[in-house]
């Protein structure tokens, strides 16, 4: 007969140490990228979801290649995150700590 002993400390354990694991999300560097990413890639890289990513894809000066399916040029990509910030540099208050 097989006796099975639950641990219950071991087995926070093991779930601590996987979500730990699951969670932790090394940093990517612009050199990391591809040339080209997918709709996968740039939903992992600005960390969106399928809306999200749906809305940025359908946006007119949104840099996306449609000739091979949704590919999207990480220089071009990097270029519109700077045009589409400038905004907020410009507009917004500066933070202030204390």
């Amino acid at each position: 007969m097989l006796n099975v002993q639950f641990d219950p400390e071991a087995f926070r354990t093991i779930i601590r140490e996987e979500i730990k694991a699951a969670t932790e999300k090394k940093p990517v560097t612009i050199k990391e990228l591809p040339a080209m990413l997918t709709r996968d890639g740039l939903k992992e890289f600005l960390h969106i979801g399928d809306t999200k990513a749906a809305e940025l894809l359908s946006r007119a000066d949104f840099p996306v290649l449609r000739e091979a399916g949704v590919l999207i040029p990480t220089h071009l990509l990097m270029r519109w995150i700077e045009d589409n910030t400038q905004w907020i540099q410009k507009n917004a208050k500066p933070f202030k700590v204390g």
